[in-house]
């Protein structure tokens, strides 16, 4: 898996996550979810992304195709 789809995968789960927190606990929740979803749309002007950064550390090669 690439470190692009990694990080999609990642944002997803953190939105859902959070999306289930707000419902189930608080509705605090949804400030996280905003911050992905802020996070992502700088990353797409930006290229910075945090997440792709630390898997570069920890490894990922960014064209590993699975």
């Amino acid at each position: 898996m690439s470190i692009d789809r990694i990080v999609l995968a990642v944002a997803g789960s953190f939105i859902l996550i959070s999306l289930l927190l707000a419902h189930f606990h608080s509705p605090h929740w949804l400030w996280f979810t905003g911050f992905v979803g802020a996070n992502l749309l700088q990353s797409a002007f930006t290229g910075f992304c945090p997440m792709a950064i630390l898997l570069k550390k920890l490894g990922v090669k960014p064209g590993c195709a699975f």
